[in-house]
């Protein structure tokens, strides 16, 4: 009973108490004049060496070649003015951008002329046979940058705030085991290495790169740099640098030395070259003698031309199979498609990063930018940094070895010259091998730095000692902030969302030190005060929305351990309080600003449920979609937000490591585009429900249900940052995903988690002619939710190459496609969508009239592609189809915003499911081929065409689409799968909404829902499976899934390569 509970309606009850922002700000200038730091990318500063290349125009394919002529079509735009690719993070209109570091040269935007004579359109608008396209209307649509470097966005010019002065020190937990695991994934208990010997030298003082904004000022008025951009740099030897020239390898990178492959055999293979794939056995002594050190003897005169050749010194891979698409139909492999595996020596396969955690659009880097240009293929690098993983070695030493210059952590792709030196694989810079580092605590021997741990794991992460840390390592703090208007109450979900906190509570990531604070709000915003020692909670209401204050800063967000029956009774209490409430208004944006004010000390986890169009106070937004023009086949507009309120919200939360996830359950618009800012920016994530109802969609309140308690449950990082660096000669220029950009190579991420992606663009800004081979690290730090100050560092090593031939053989093509994905997310926001899909068009075109030209040597009819490429045009096809980029079919303007939101945060393996389903056939499974997990048996079916010719009217068929799984029934089903499988007696008796398979004791019913069950388990959301047939009103939605027929708006894939192969052939 609640009756109890103390309500204040007015604000004049209580004080301003709420923490003053600092009204002081300083320019950037003036804050590198204060705080001098090192520089932020040191390889990218250095001034040009004797291998420095001449300026190279970049490939852009989204520079527009003459004026858009008029006329009906899909593809057809107007007048486009060419727009260069930016951060994407961009400057907030009428502010000053804060200036980065430089990054080599600024090339030049122009991109190279088009040969063809006269400009037209690229692709047609759809028709029953395509037009024939003649050489006077072709125009080159606006395209992208590949490799050059556009000029620098410089990030967001919003403050961040630095963070609050520490407290008292507080010495982390003795206990430093594995973090127990927070969700399913996260299973195995990896080994600790511990090493107890102290740093040879004192850490040098911590200064970082600063940034205007305000800070909430400390008890004692002092302020305190905020040097997260820094931290991640690390302790630095003591004593300056020696004088020394950072020199090209003088081997191919790697420490075990392993024997060499067919294409090395003209050089002496090392030494000890099995070393790195065997243990040693620990020894009877607790140090064993130091063996006499032998150095290679293979330079990099005789390893260049072996290394780039050695995919083609004996016969034409697989990779580079000529396929001509227009004869041969069925492209899709039997199985998952796999990723091309680098040309190194075997050794250095098996210990390079695995590629569901890191991954590059081209395995073989191209030597010059001009080469990258000329094969018509983006560079770049994706990312899963957070995955939860089986196998992940912990090593917690007094000294973590790093490079002097560049700050790379030890891996195993640097060179030991020596058993006292060894050589940076980044910047090659020689360093000293720490006494420390001698001792390997695997094999407790003594002498060995190359058989550590540190550089025989190409993903591990550190335990960081202090140096590390501006502060104590933050609490787990979760607030959860709710919408109790009249519309929110109406869909049920609160009783979801109080019900799961219930039944997770005590499965929260955290320790003894966990917080947890709660909000709701319609018109007006309410607190709960939850301090230990009130029989019931309290609620604080503050009406005036315009000047939010926290009317009891100190019992707002309370210790979990302390007070949970008071957390457990407020959450059983809460659906009750406003089940007969009739405030229609919602004052979404003062209830943030409460939760950025009430976090801000602390930092941590805001979770927002959302279900209406915000109304009131700062915020306010009105609806901008125009239900007419859902099905346009013009440019989609307001995909850009409305205010920049939440994105400026988002970068103050950001800058008090605060990140918001946003949980938008409606039917009706919400303004996705301008809502999801503070989520974007602030490094949260946003989960979308549409017509979510409690008691007209089960299928979405299962899903959501499913949803949040992984949620809860997940294992999380705070206060993150994350660097990643790349060998001398390569730079980054644009990131994708949720952050906030601190610097060219620094990304903000307040919270992350094991379900986040990133992706960046690259270019080669100098000649790569003396490497063999280059190297990319990605470092995440981060706090645990148990206080421990953590780095995980991934090292990936990919072989450099001088022949177009080699580059195509290399080419990833998912990875291509998902970063092509984020690059057209970005240029339908800042141009316009006829330009995103033009540009996607153009990519295909491209790639496939450079490797026709250029790489071919006997000109043949037909569409020609190598076969690591033969997908391509099937995936852009299909991106174009995508709820993304599709125009002519209605597309409700949240749904379009959502996939775009999904496309530039979601792993890899996840957006390639939505971009091109998986169909399999399933009415009869059988064991042959089946895999045998955890003691069940999973049958394997093919994967078909994507194509309504591939059903029968006789089976059922499964389509996974990522999110969402399909199971149509042919209306002349198998009998025995009706009832076997779905409990029916005939066809007309499946429901019209049928959401889940019955559990029979048959062998049919296990086969399928063991399948049905092992797609599910490898994604970390929860996808709604929909049984359909003829006669469902989803029947619309499994169809526009099949990718290669054609529809009323777009092409089908047999016209789209006929389009393609005219372009090509030009």
């Amino acid at each position: 009973m609640l009756g109890l509970w103390v309500f204040v309606f007015t604000v004049e009850t209580f004080s301003n108490q709420s923490v003053p922002l600092c009204s002081h700000s300083v320019s950037v200038k003036e804050q590198h004049a204060l705080n001098p730091g090192p520089s932020q990318n040191p390889v990218a500063l250095q001034p040009p060496g004797p291998g420095y290349m001449a300026h190279q125009t970049p490939y852009n394919p989204m520079q527009a070649k003459g004026p858009m002529p008029p006329g009906p079509g899909l593809y057809n735009s107007g007048p486009y003015q060419p727009v260069p690719p930016v951060s994407s993070n961009q400057a907030l209109p009428g502010q000053p951008m804060l200036k980065r570091p430089p990054m080599g040269p600024q090339h030049s935007m122009t991109p190279p002329q088009s040969a063809s004579p006269n400009p037209g359109s690229r692709i047609p608008p759809a028709h029953a046979t395509p037009p024939p396209v003649s050489a006077n209307n072709y125009q080159h649509a606006p395209a992208w940058q590949y490799g050059g470097t556009p000029p620098m966005g410089a990030p967001p010019p919003m403050a961040m705030p630095p963070l609050r002065p520490a407290g008292n020190h507080m010495t982390s937990s003795p206990s430093l085991a594995t973090p127990q695991a927070s969700s399913a994934e996260y299973r195995a208990t990896p080994p600790v290495f511990h090493n107890a010997m102290q740093p040879l030298c004192p850490p040098t003082s911590l200064q970082g790169y600063t940034q205007q904004g305000h800070m909430p000022t400390p008890g004692n008025g002092a302020q305190v740099p905020n040097s997260f951009d820094h931290l991640e740099m690390g302790p630095k030897m003591a004593g300056p640098l020696p004088p020394q020239q950072p020199s090209p390898p003088t081997r191919h990178m790697g420490l075990s030395y392993p024997s060499l492959p067919p294409g090395y055999q003209n050089t002496s293979a090392p030494p000890n070259a099995a070393t790195m794939q065997h243990p040693v056995q620990p020894s009877t002594q607790p140090y064993s003698h130091p063996q006499p050190y032998q150095q290679p003897s293979a330079g990099p005169a005789q390893l260049s031309p072996s290394l780039s050749g050695l995919s083609l010194q004996s016969q034409t891979p697989e990779a580079l199979r000529v396929v001509n698409l227009l004869q041969e139909r069925n492209l899709l492999p039997l199985g998952p498609v796999t990723p091309p595996t680098p040309c190194l020596p075997q050794d250095l396969q098996k210990i390079n990063c695995h590629p569901e955690v890191f991954r590059s659009t081209l395995t073989s880097i191209p030597q010059t930018q001009s080469l990258l240009n000329k094969a018509k293929l983006p560079l770049g690098l994706l990312l899963h940094p957070f995955k939860d993983l089986s196998q992940l070695p912990v090593v917690t030493s007094s000294t973590i070895v790093r490079c002097r210059s560049c700050r790379t952590y030890i891996n195993p792709f640097v060179t030991f010259l020596d058993q006292r030196r060894w050589k940076c694989n980044l910047c090659y810079r020689v360093n000293d091998v720490p006494e420390e580092f001698m001792y390997n605590p695997v094999s407790r021997s003594y002498g060995e730095p190359h058989k550590r741990p540190e550089v025989q794991n190409a993903t591990l992460e550190f335990i960081a000692p202090s140096e590390y840390m501006l502060r104590p390592p933050q609490p787990a703090v979760y607030l959860i902030v709710l919408d109790v208007s009249h519309n929110a109450v109406e869909t049920g979900y609160l009783d979801v969302v109080c019900q799961s906190l219930l039944e997770n509570i005590n499965a929260l990531p955290g320790d003894s030190r966990t917080k947890i604070g709660f909000i709701t709000f319609d018109s007006t915003i309410h607190f709960y005060n939850l301090q230990e020692g009130l029989s019931q909670p309290q609620m604080l209401i503050v009406s005036d929305i315009e000047d939010i204050f926290l009317p009891t800063p100190d019992s707002l967000l309370v210790n979990l351990n302390e007070c949970k029956e008071l957390v457990q009774d407020l959450l059983r209490s809460l659906p009750q309080m406003f089940g007969k409430t009739m405030e229609t208004q919602c004052a979404l944006g003062p209830a943030l600003q409460a939760a950025f004010k009430l976090l801000s000390a602390t930092g941590g986890r805001v979770s927002v449920f959302q279900t209406q169009l915000p109304s009131l106070g700062v915020g306010a937004l009105k609806s901008r979609e125009d239900p007419n023009q859902r099905a346009s086949a013009k440019d989609i507009q307001h995909l850009s937000p409305a205010t920049d309120f939440y994105k400026k919200l988002a970068l103050d939360c950001s800058g008090q490591q605060v990140a918001v996830d946003l949980f938008l359950l409606s039917s009706q618009y919400c303004d996705l585009a301008s809502l999801g800012c503070i989520s974007r920016y602030s490094a949260g994530s946003v989960y979308y429900y549409p017509s979510y109802h409690q008691q007209h969609n089960p299928a979405g309140v299962e899903c959501f249900q499913k949803d949040l308690k992984r949620y809860l449950t997940r294992k999380i990082g705070f206060e993150a940052v994350m660097r990643i660096r790349c060998s001398k000669g390569l730079s980054i220029h644009t990131f994708h995903g949720n952050f906030f950009v601190r610097s060219t190579d620094l990304l903000s991420l307040p919270n992350v988690n094991p379900d986040a992606g990133f992706a960046v663009q690259m270019s080669i800004e100098e000649n790569l002619v003396d490497m063999q081979s280059v190297s990319f690290q990605a470092a995440l730090l981060y706090t645990s939710s148990k206080g421990e100050r953590r780095i995980r560092v991934h090292t990936m090593c990919l072989p450099v190459v001088n022949s177009l031939s080699d580059i195509f053989a290399g080419a990833d093509v998912q990875a291509i496609t998902c970063l092509l994905a984020s690059m057209a997310v970005d240029r339908s926001v800042t141009a316009s969508l006829s330009d995103a899909r033009d540009a996607m068009t153009n990519a295909s075109i491209d790639s496939l009239t450079s490797f026709r030209t250029s790489v071919l040597t006997i000109q043949q009819p037909g569409l020609l592609a190598p076969a690591c490429l033969r997908l391509f045009p099937l995936y852009i096809l299909a991106l174009l189809k995508q709820k993304a980029f599709r125009t002519g079919t209605s597309t409700r303007l949240d749904d379009r915003v959502y996939a775009m939101c999904q496309l530039k945060y979601q792993p890899l393996a996840y957006v390639m499911l939505m971009i091109h389903p998986a169909l399999y056939r399933v009415d009869d499974l059988t064991d042959e081929g089946a895999l045998n997990v955890s003691e069940r048996t999973i049958p394997q079916p093919r994967v078909q065409q994507l194509s309504v010719e591939k059903l029968s009217r006789d089976g059922a068929f499964l389509m996974d689409a990522g999110s969402v799984i399909y199971l149509w029934i042919g209306r002349n089903c198998n009998p025995n799968f009706l009832t076997q499988v779905l409990g029916l007696p005939n066809y007309a008796a499946v429901p019209l909404n049928m959401n889940m398979l019955p559990e029979l004791d048959t062998a049919e019913s296990q086969r399928t829902r063991a399948f049905v069950g092992w797609l599910r388990e490898q994604r970390p959301f929860f996808p709604i499976l929909h049984v359909i047939r003829d006669e469902s009103p989803l029947k619309a939605s499994f169809l526009q899934n099949m990718i290669e027929d054609r529809t009323e708006s777009a092409l089908s894939y047999y016209e789209f390569l006929l389009h393609i192969q005219q372009q090509v052939s030009k």
